[in-house]
């Protein structure tokens, strides 16, 4: 059964709407809870199809997973697997995050190379050479990546990443806070995902410092405990939401958020004309009666642009006043919404990792596919702005990121509908 969303367009959306738990925090907590024996409890948990995938490698492993109302438990006391297959790891790309707790648990690991949206290559060579300088053999063969601590465990040593990884610095937490000694990441992410990540390890009983900083310090500890812990709000979700209220011309309000952790994406939206009332964890945007300006972005790690959110951002610089340049440095290959935002009308030229924007006044209804998780959100977004009917396909891509959007969106007036066929 392949699910496609019908949508009428230019409804302005207005309402509140809450924020649900971050995606991209909850699935490096729940291959946290492979670091310990007992029941790790995890709240504000989004029913997405990452995160089912996420549980699926859990319980291949030999976890006890459930999932209700938004709060998971995971048993990892009968884990006794240290093999992540292809069938699952090629899903999502965050399955990799396996790797640091079973080196960490056993001193094996077996996982798949890791598939996930099409973004161009996203090696996972920082991820290896860490823990090769922690004592791993490493071995790659078959499409499988091949660990095995050299010693009795995993011992502590300075790396220093050429890149700042999300992926990379989780990774390699979740392997030295059992290891011996003390572990130095240099260059590490500091992503508000890696900061959730890593007070919840503190919380299990794990010995880490610098915590929000790019140098993290992190000593060895015998055993860690199971705990309970709520996932940070998820700023992706929360930014899509005001950009849908923003291109529709809307007044929309987003509850249980994180505006701290979104502060250039805020920035951003203000130089667009849009009028932002920000409270602790609140934020509305309105955008009633105004042309949206042309703003210029481009990506960057923490606190910078997200990555993710540059296809959306293009959907609102394609109806804005004037020109603009999107610049995409994380992933260059991040542009395969523009084909189908074409197909609604936006006037849009790619060259290399950066696309120019030229705005038009409309957008009409057309049929459009989806590519990837964000790029969908794009489309969605572009057809609630766009006159007249378009037919969404393949939305199966925004079901990986996105909790029952088009329930949201209807929430705040949009005219959408999931269709199964």
């Amino acid at each position: 059964m392949i699910d496609r969303f019908e949508v009428e367009g230019q409804i302005p959306l207005v309402g509140s709407i809450n924020c649900a738990g971050s995606k991209n925090a909850a699935l490096p907590l729940m291959a946290a809870s492979l670091l310990t024996d007992g029941t790790t409890v995890i709240y504000n948990v989004p029913d997405l199809q990452d995160i089912r995938t996420m549980a699926m490698v859990l319980r291949y492993l030999g976890a006890d997973v459930v999932l209700s109302d938004g709060i998971l438990r995971i048993d990892s006391s009968e884990c006794k697997g240290w093999e992540a297959p292809y069938d699952l790891v090629r899903k999502m790309r965050a399955s990799f995050y396996v790797m640091g707790p079973l080196l960490a648990r056993y001193g094996k690991a077996k996982v798949s190379l890791p598939g996930g949206c099409a973004l161009g290559p996203r090696p996972v060579d920082l991820h290896l050479k860490a823990f090769a300088k922690m004592g791993c053999d490493v071995t790659i063969s078959g499409g499988y990546v091949w660990c095995n601590v050299s010693g009795s465990k995993m011992c502590g040593n300075h790396i220093s990443f050429d890149i700042s990884s999300v992926g990379s610095t989780g990774n390699l937490l979740m392997a030295a806070v059992l290891a011996d000694g003390q572990t130095v990441i240099d260059n590490a992410s500091f992503e508000p995902e890696i900061v959730d990540l890593c007070e919840m390890l503190v919380k299990m009983g794990a010995s880490i410092e610098g915590i929000g900083t790019a140098h993290l310090e992190i000593t060895g500890v015998g055993e860690l405990h199971p705990v309970e812990w709520k996932v940070i709000p998820d700023r992706i979700e929360a930014a899509t939401l005001l950009f849908a209220g923003a291109v529709t011309g809307g007044e929309v309000t987003v509850c249980n958020c994180r505006p701290d952790q979104m502060s250039i994406v805020l920035d951003k939206l203000k130089e667009t004309g849009t009028n932002l009332k920000i409270d602790d964890d609140t934020i509305t945007l309105k955008a009633k009666g105004i042309r949206l300006q042309s703003v210029d972005v481009s990506t960057a790690a923490y606190p910078g642009f997200p990555t993710d959110l540059q296809p959306i951002w293009i959907t609102l610089m394609a109806l804005a006043d004037g020109n603009s340049l999107i610049t995409d440095s994380i992933y260059p290959e991040r542009f395969t919404h523009i084909l189908e935002l074409a197909r609604l009308g936006a006037d849009i030229r790619k060259d290399g990792n950066s696309a120019t924007v030229r705005g038009v006044k409309e957008l009409i209804g057309a049929s459009v596919m989806c590519s990837d998780i964000r790029a969908s959100a794009g489309v969605v977004l572009a057809a609630l702005a766009a006159r007249g009917h378009s037919d969404i396909l393949r939305v199966y891509h925004i079901d990986r990121g996105y909790e029952r959007i088009e329930s949201k969106l209807s929430a705040l007036g949009a005219n959408i509908r999931r269709i199964r066929e």
